[in-house]
């Protein structure tokens, strides 16, 4: 079994920044001035084509609206997935569709960053949330990640443990939103990683929201999780409530397929959550952006 693997992407819809509001765009030199004025040439000639957006954005076709406030910022699909890929030295992953951060954090100075993608899997029956046992959903899944590191270690990646749950699954009926965080250890990383992993259910898919962090951040995580749910919601019409059953598709799993990622069509979310955080970018500035890309190079040749 391929453990990681990328969200299907046939009808994956991608960030289009199609303004219903103003934005703010914004280069990282004026964003982040001090930092920037530290970064030699090179880092400079990377970063500084990175925009920092703030204010209202839709998804493509309309499916949902991401409203960023003061407090926090948005990087563009491209922009995140060099963080993700190129920095964090993840798997490429062309569903990705952006992240956000904290507006007194960037992404390689130790601050969470949190992916937004949407899978148009259909609708994911909720009928069953409150029956799942989750100690045996946590044995599988430990499974089902040792399993995984065959795939990585045969593609130039470190492994990862499955340590246990950092905060058991919740599902809240009233909002049709789904919670849960894992504690992860990579083989080459010092300390624990945090993946604290947001479901929002909607009529024809699902809204992932992956915080990616270290373990210790917990507190702050959770802390703006009910920020960034504020931020991305579902339009008129596409919302968990505006199923149609006579209709629109039914997906192939329910709210305990979405964790666990079985059956197979969940294999996707569950790779891509355990798969984001190498925490070396969080040091970029302590080594010569050259060594990273090298690195990172050196282990594509490998594979």
């Amino acid at each position: 079994m391929r453990f990681i693997h990328s969200l299907p992407l046939p009808a994956t819809v991608c960030l289009a920044l199609c303004l219903t509001g103003p934005v703010a765009a914004e280069p990282f030199q004026t964003f982040f001035p001090e930092e920037y004025g530290q970064m030699n040439d090179e880092e400079r000639a990377i970063f500084g084509q990175f925009d920092l957006k703030q204010g209202q954005i839709t998804l493509s076709g309309g499916i949902a609206a991401i409203d960023v406030p003061d407090g926090y910022y948005f990087l563009d699909s491209a922009d995140a997935r060099f963080v993700l890929e190129e920095l964090w030295g993840n798997p490429p992953d062309e569903s990705v569709e952006g992240m956000i951060f904290p507006r007194d954090g960037w992404a390689w100075n130790g601050s969470w960053g949190a992916t937004i993608t949407y899978d148009p899997m259909g609708y994911v029956s909720d009928e069953d949330a409150a029956s799942y046992d989750f100690n045996e959903m946590l044995t599988q899944m430990t499974a089902d990640t040792l399993e995984g590191n065959k795939w990585r270690a045969e593609n130039g990646y470190e492994s990862i443990a499955l340590l246990g749950w950092a905060e058991p699954p919740h599902y809240d009926s009233a909002t049709n939103e789904l919670y849960w965080a894992k504690r992860l250890k990579f083989a080459q990383t010092e300390g624990e990683t945090l993946n604290y992993d947001i479901r929002e259910l909607g009529r024809k898919g699902v809204l992932v929201v992956s915080f990616i962090a270290d373990m210790q951040m917990l507190a702050d995580v959770k802390a703006s999780a009910p920020d960034i749910l504020k931020m991305i919601t579902f339009t008129e019409g596409n919302r968990y409530a505006d199923f149609n059953p006579d209709t629109d598709k039914v997906a192939a799993m329910d709210v305990g397929g979405l964790i666990s990622g079985n059956p197979v069509a969940a294999a996707g979310l569950i790779a891509v959550a355990l798969a984001f955080l190498k925490k070396g970018g969080f040091v970029l500035l302590l080594a010569p952006l050259g060594w990273v890309f090298n690195r990172f190079r050196r282990k594509g040749a490998d594979s």
